[in-house]
């Protein structure tokens, strides 16, 4: 009996051996199948700047799948265009900017610059649109490690303004061209150019809509940042900040690349969820490194 039992031990360990070295035998066909899964999904989260439903151009992120400079800066310019295979993939909250059927004719980068040479369809872009083009392409591709600065050409000749407008451009279009622009000034001497980024919300989406004021405010940056975020910037408008009116900034310090905020006990006041904490944090973070050109944003409780 004994025996018959170990017998049956043996036999029912080799048939289990053999079914796991059957299994061991394909391994290379399911391996495949989940690499083309995960090359499929492995895009990065990517910001792009395009217009809201409201005119703003808005902050919000599509998957990306270049990382190389040039690569990534067609991509983006891809998603930037009006009936582009990756319109599709755009939430119906935002639309794209650049007109239809524009191509790239050559793109280069130069000493940080993209030098982008576009067909002339660039052009055919509404006046009243025109310069909300320019700004989300400029925030869009400026989000590129290593791009600081874009020089646009239509055809081969240099743009000097804002299609179909008289409003001159710079040679190298960078963020201090601002985004919906705001004006609270008595003279163009000792301008102050300041951008804060609000909360928007549409149809369950969260985004962030960045204002850049131009004022003759003598205050600080980081207080005139504060000082926007704690009241909300126009009542027609679906902008908001979560920031609480008695927040103070008690100290701050501005390094070489980051900027260390201290604040009374009310940052987080009347905030029920982490979430709303996290979007306080974020619009501080994301206009103190817009304005203030730095990188790190560190928040000392």
């Amino acid at each position: 009996m004994i025996k018959e039992c170990a017998k049956r031990k043996l036999i029912i360990t080799s048939f289990a051996l053999l079914v796991f070295f059957i299994t061991l035998s394909f391994p290379k066909a399911e391996e495949e199948i989940k690499n083309v899964t995960i090359s499929y999904n492995s895009g990065n989260a990517w910001p792009i700047y395009l217009l809201d439903n409201s005119s703003f151009v808005a902050r919000t992120s599509m998957i990306v799948q270049n990382k190389e400079t040039i690569e990534l800066a067609k991509e983006v310019i891809e998603i930037l265009t009006i009936d582009h295979a990756k319109s599709e993939y755009i939430p119906s909250v935002f639309t794209p900017v650049i007109p239809k059927d524009t191509e790239i004719l050559s793109i280069d980068i130069q000493d940080k610059a993209l030098k982008i040479n576009f067909n002339k369809n660039f052009l055919n872009v509404p006046p009243e649109s025109s310069e909300k083009m320019i700004e989300c392409l400029i925030y869009s591709l400026t989000e590129i490690e290593g791009v600081d600065g874009v020089i646009l050409y239509v055809e081969g000749e240099l743009l000097e303004k804002v299609p179909n407008t008289e409003i001159k451009l710079p040679t190298i279009l960078t963020r201090d061209i601002g985004v919906n622009k705001t004006y609270d000034v008595k003279n163009l001497k000792e301008t102050t150019k300041t951008t804060v980024y609000y909360i928007a919300k549409e149809e369950n989406i969260s985004y962030y809509v960045p204002v850049t004021l131009l004022s003759n405010n003598d205050k600080d940056k980081v207080e005139i940042i504060i000082e926007r975020l704690k009241s909300k910037p126009n009542e027609q408008t679906n902008l908001m900040s979560y920031l609480n009116a008695s927040t103070e900034l008690t100290n701050y310090e501005i390094l070489e690349k980051e900027v260390t905020l201290s604040f009374n006990d009310y940052l987080y006041e009347g905030l029920a969820n982490e979430e709303l904490k996290e979007e306080v944090k974020y619009s501080i973070s994301l206009s103190m490194m817009d304005t203030l050109n730095v990188e790190t944003v560190t928040f000392l409780e």
